[in-house]
């Protein structure tokens, strides 16, 4: 990535800070007139490795106008309608850009109920997670409005019973409402019988390719649980038929959790036919924000005009552009349906001993689609994250670059879980960009290592340290709404490493909070063609910022999580400034 230096900061000293930030103050005199606005007193993180700190930033329009020592940039850009922000020993740093999540998805946290597990949620058993559904039921203006019942979240590795819920569990619940239960992961759903007959699931219905209808002991009649594709085929059937209105109001609910973690530039990983027909209306309606970026889901989308149209660029339209398109090619590693080269640690119930998950696509059937992105010159994004998707992504790509010849294509390994060390050379010869995702160590890191991967296979998850080695720049991510886009949380995981129970997997894949910084600031703004106008406080660059409430470079590791998100920032304009922070 040029002009990334991978080096590994622990503290910045005085001296060389005064120094570098003296000389960064010069870029400021291409501008001519006095800026609207000056940021100081406080730290001023630039994740710029040229000129790491900074006592001061100005900025004009919505741009970057000087970085530099405080004396310099009052003296150059300094005026009578200039508004002085005391940082008050605060600190300033680029604001984050989401490497991938769903924000269209997360929008259901809105009108679902929660059924997380502590300490996100109350659910730690089955009769929990039935209490919490009452409860919605009872209390939900969605369920009296469309008489369909969401959850979402639930995590059976956190279950006392760890098992699935069965659609027994659900009828318990309601037999005469649909209840639509979705798993943390994303890959997986849990059906009443009322919702089972709404979508169509019969004991004749047969599992689709690269995924499966759960049985009963009868081998036959449908338990109420689906897994991948026999979810996916379904999900549009299980969505209340919401109002535009209703839309509006949930997107708008999505858009202010990013908003008050500090996004300023928000992905929408695999969006749906529909919500690639409405995203455009709220955006000519202003109801965005920040910026987002689309990746269409290709088997939904197939060819289809909207890739073809002027959305399709490295531009916005306001805040809306559609950065290219998203295959997934496996599954869940914590619902056990990634597809590894090995066999699970202990296999799912009913599988064999040699279960090692769920393909999605055959090569030949996935070939056909990597090919047309390649050749349209679409950034693709790749769900994978057993070892053995990874393979296939590699090969496919590989295939694809011979006969169409897209430099710089960035593709984009999604999650990486199971990157094994052989594996990263292959990346690099072939563009790929990983995104990693160092969350699951604390959410799964304890069911990986008991029984998904097993310990030695469990230690190298989301190997970000790896690829830092390897001369690649990885961004992180949280994948929302399967885990709440808490950017400090985000910084935290990377850094620690910790896992639920206190162990810590895999030490050696720690990043430093400076990397973990760049990683959800700069180099995920590379991973979206964004680097010259984003995640970096630098001149000429967009005034995306945020205000944190301490130093993520100073405080203790272990108490990274406890940051807060004082303000959000976006092209100069503040959008959210948390209640009882300074202003």
């Amino acid at each position: 990535m040029g002009g990334v230096v991978l080096s590994t900061f622990t503290a910045v000293s005085r001296a060389a800070t005064v120094l570098a930030v003296a000389s960064f103050s010069l870029a400021s005199a291409a501008w001519a007139s006095n800026a609207d606005a000056i940021y100081f007193g406080g730290p001023i993180i630039t994740i710029n490795d040229a000129a790491p700190m900074a006592e001061a930033v100005a900025i004009k329009d919505g741009k970057i106008v000087a970085v530099g020592a405080r004396a310099a940039v009052f003296a150059a850009e300094k005026g009578a309608a200039t508004k002085l922000y005391d940082l008050k020993g605060r600190t300033l740093i680029p604001g984050f850009v989401d490497a991938h999540s769903h924000f269209t998805q997360v929008s259901l946290l809105a009108v679902s109920a929660n059924l997380l597990a502590p300490p996100d949620g109350p659910v730690k058993t089955i009769p929990d997670m039935q209490e919490a559904l009452r409860r919605f039921i009872a209390t939900s203006p969605v369920v009296k409005a469309h008489g369909v019942v969401i959850g979402m979240n639930l995590d059976d590795s956190q279950l006392r019973e760890r098992r699935f819920p069965t659609r027994q569990d659900l009828d318990a619940v309601s037999a005469e409402l649909p209840i639509f239960v979705i798993h943390q992961s994303g890959h997986l759903a849990m059906l009443n019988s009322r919702a089972l007959a709404l979508v169509g699931i019969t004991p004749d219905s047969p599992s689709p390719a690269g995924g499966a209808i759960e049985r009963e002991a009868d081998g036959k009649t449908p338990n109420g649980v689906l897994k991948e594709t026999a979810f996916f085929s379904i999900m549009p059937k299980m969505m209340p038929a919401f109002t535009p209105a209703e839309y509006r109001q949930n997107l708008e609910a999505s858009q202010n959790i990013y908003i008050e973690n500090g996004f300023t530039t928000v992905q929408d990983g695999k969006t749906s036919v529909a919500d690639m027909a409405a995203l455009p209306a709220l955006n000519d309606a202003g109801a965005l924000k920040v910026d987002i970026v689309a990746y269409p889901d290709l088997v939904a989308v197939g060819d289809a005009p909207v890739l073809h149209g002027p959305l399709m660029s490295r531009a916005y339209t306001g805040h809306l552009r559609i950065g290219g398109v998203k295959l997934t090619l496996d599954g869940s590693p914590q619902g056990k349906t990634a597809w590894f080269t090995k066999p699970y640690f202990q296999p799912p119930e009913g599988e064999k001993a040699d279960y090692a998950g769920l393909p999605a696509f055959a090569d030949d059937k996935l070939q056909p689609l990597a090919d047309l992105a390649y050749k349209n010159r679409w950034q693709l994004l790749a769900h994978t994250n057993g070892d053995a998707a990874i393979d296939q992504l590699i090969r496919v790509v590989g295939q694809a670059q011979s006969r169409y010849g897209y430099p710089d294509s960035r593709t984009v390994m999604i999650h990486g879980q199971f990157l094994r060390g052989d594996q990263i050379p292959a990346l690099k010869a072939e563009g790929i960009f990983p995104a990693l995702f160092p969350m699951h160590t604390f959410y799964w890191g304890d069911w990986h290592r008991q029984s998904v991967a097993g310990p030695e296979r469990a230690e190298n998850i989301s190997p970000t340290a790896w690829v830092l080695k390897a001369g690649l720049t990885p961004s992180i991510h949280s994948d929302a709404p399967v885990v709440f886009p808490n950017s400090m949380t985000l910084i935290s995981t990377a850094v620690n490493r910790t896992t639920r129970s206190g162990y810590v997997l895999g030490p050696e894949q720690r990043l430093t909070p400076l990397q973990a910084l760049h990683a959800m600031t700069l180099w995920p703004a590379y991973q979206h063609f964004e680097e010259t106008s984003k995640g970096s406080i630098e001149v000429g660059k967009r005034a995306d910022l945020v205000i944190l409430s301490a130093n993520p470079l100073t405080v203790p590791a272990a108490s990274l999580n406890q940051i807060k998100v004082d303000e959000t920032i976006k092209d100069g304009t503040s959008i959210y400034r948390r209640e009882g922070s300074a202003p």
